[in-house]
């Protein structure tokens, strides 16, 4: 008998037949299911209210291309360095390998790609041709700041007026140097800056109607720098603030004067920020008063935590009843069945020097109050779904419409509210594209991923941190950068593991490049082996088609 050896210029094949020898070779036609790699949407780009594309940036850093993450960061976010430090991060709060271990310190590379970034000089250019048009933006702050240079790049010319000094609305003016140093701050507006968006402080727009004619379009995009007013029973030796004022009054220079022992009413970030503030400009206490329970409190729970750490102290289920010099009384609350704080008809005497309110901010609608088309309603502008006013041509964003008040929604208003303009300019509408499917944590196989414990930052310790306005947080060096980006798990994205390419029983799949696949279809048999093995989820099985 004669042995024949096996050719070797063909296709590999499960059975040890010449490829194309019998109609047995062609399995795909016993197939009910056949395999299709997909591409979901994961859960951190879902939840991100600038709308990043977090996976892909991930993705290229943990390759080391830091520059192309960044840039990739930058195409809908032009604020990296700054929201690797304020953003609440709800990417985080969604990321399936929290269901794993810990979740991915997403934030926490950002501020790595955007502090490089500035060391090392990055810029973006403005490739779109002129466009002929030109915008006005009204505010400085984070959605205005974001509007106007997506609008730049578009080719647009973009003007920025601001009432204040000094671009960066509440980012500046309401979060203290401790969590955003203002180098960091001033660096990414400069690059702003540089693009050609011409930016004229000390400028406020007191009526819409002055400006509308004079641009093709407006953006109005006012921060909440209002505090929000309580009646509270005061003598007249009492001394009583605003958190907004205190906290903008430090950044000015303006040092208000707090007293020994300081009182803080709210229950928000600002109070804590407010509180924190106390303590570093020499009060020896500083006391948050607020008429919930903590797990009711509307701050973040990291801020409320280094608050603690630094000696701020909390009286929980108090309201503030009556002020007077060196004296608060305060009355002890309950909470209903609802949760709604109820009095008791119990009180105590508070010493305190001041007392800060931080109940909340309002945006100041003064300059559109009266202007006709503008429909106004609890504090609050109404837009249609192109973030329109009733005024043609006149757009709103951020703090000043219903929404989450943070830096990364007005961030990522500022990115929409661009697109919209964008199209209205060019005479069209912008209409969104539908968005993916989600990659939910039950599409992956989780085993596959090694265990990798989650890099912490630093924090800074000692009598110097609640002593001075030094950044408390710190950030990540490369290797920690980089270990934590490699935790990300691609959740339905394929990430080039040939996992499909080597359990395949039939050697049903090409490997195109590293990271590509394709499906031989005619020696498929269906088995879904490939679908069932993926780590990350991004290969469905469908009906075969008749």
């Amino acid at each position: 008998m004669t042995i024949t050896e096996p050719r070797r210029d063909t296709e590999p094949f499960a059975i040890t037949l010449e490829v194309g020898s019998s109609l047995t070779n062609e399995t795909g036609s016993w197939r009910t299911e056949r395999p299709i790699y997909v591409d979901l949407l994961p859960p951190c780009n879902k939840a991100c209210p600038a709308g990043e594309n977090i996976q892909q940036w991930l993705y290229r850093a943990e390759e080391g291309d830091y520059e192309g993450a960044w840039r990739q960061i930058m195409a809908d976010n032009p604020l990296p360095a700054v929201m690797g430090r304020v953003c609440y991060h709800p990417c985080q709060t969604a990321c399936n390998r929290g269901q794993v271990d810990e979740a991915v310190g997403i934030n926490s590379i950002e501020r790595f790609l955007g502090d490089k970034a500035i060391a090392e000089g990055w810029k973006v250019e403005v490739t779109a041709p002129p466009s002929g048009k030109q915008v006005l933006v009204i505010g400085a702050g984070p959605s205005g700041l974001s509007a106007a240079y997506h609008l730049r790049r578009m080719g647009h010319r973009v003007v920025v007026r601001d009432a204040g000094p000094m671009a960066g609305g509440m980012m500046r003016f309401g979060i203290p140097k401790y969590r955003l140093p203002r180098e960091i701050l001033d660096a990414e507006i400069k690059r702003i800056e540089d693009m050609g968006v011409i930016f004229e402080m000390n400028q406020k727009v007191e009526n819409i109607n002055d400006v509308r004619d004079d641009f093709d379009a407006v953006f109005v995009a006012v921060g909440a720098h209002i505090g929000k007013r309580a009646h509270i029973p005061a003598g007249e030796s009492a001394k009583i603030m605003d958190a907004v004022s205190v906290l903008a009054d430090v950044e000015t220079g303006d040092q208000p004067l707090l007293g020994r022992r300081v009182v803080v009413y709210g229950g928000g970030n600002t109070a804590i920020d407010a509180a924190r503030t106390a303590k570093r400009m020499g009060a020896e206490e500083a006391i948050i008063v607020y008429r919930r329970t903590r797990d009711r409190m509307p701050a973040h729970d990291s801020e409320v935590q280094e608050a603690e750490e630094e000696g701020i102290m909390m009286r929980w289920l108090s309201t503030v009843k009556h002020v007077d010099g060196g004296s608060i009384q305060i009355e002890k609350m309950e909470l209903d069945e609802s949760g709604f704080p109820q009095p008791t008809g119990e009180f105590e005497e508070l010493g305190a020097d001041s007392l800060i309110m931080a109940l909340g901010q309002e945006a100041d609608l003064s300059l559109i109050e009266n202007a006709e088309g503008i429909d106004i309603d609890d504090g609050v502008v109404q837009v249609d779904t192109q973030m329109m006013t009733g005024i043609p041509g006149v757009f709103a964003g951020g703090d000043m419409v219903p929404s989450e008040r943070t830096v990364t929604v007005a961030v990522g208003h500022g990115k929409k509210a661009s697109r919209y303009i964008d199209a209205y300019l060019r005479g069209g509408e912008y209409i969104p594209a539908p968005k993916h499917p989600e990659a939910v944590i039950s599409r992956l196989n989780t085993w596959y991923y090694a265990d990798a414990p989650r890099q912490v930052r630093e924090r800074l310790e000692g009598p110097r941190r609640a002593s001075t306005f030094d950044e408390v947080v710190k950030g990540l060096d490369e290797e920690s950068a980089v270990f934590e980006a490699r935790r990300c798990m691609s959740c339905g994205n394929c990430f080039g593991c040939d996992n499909c390419f080597g359990v395949c029983p039939d050697n049903a799949i090409t490997k195109i490049k590293p990271g590509e696949y394709e499906f031989k279809y005619d020696y498929c048999k269906g088995c879904g082996v490939c679908a069932e093995e993926c780590p990350c989820g991004a290969i469905d099985m469908v009906p075969e088609e008749v």
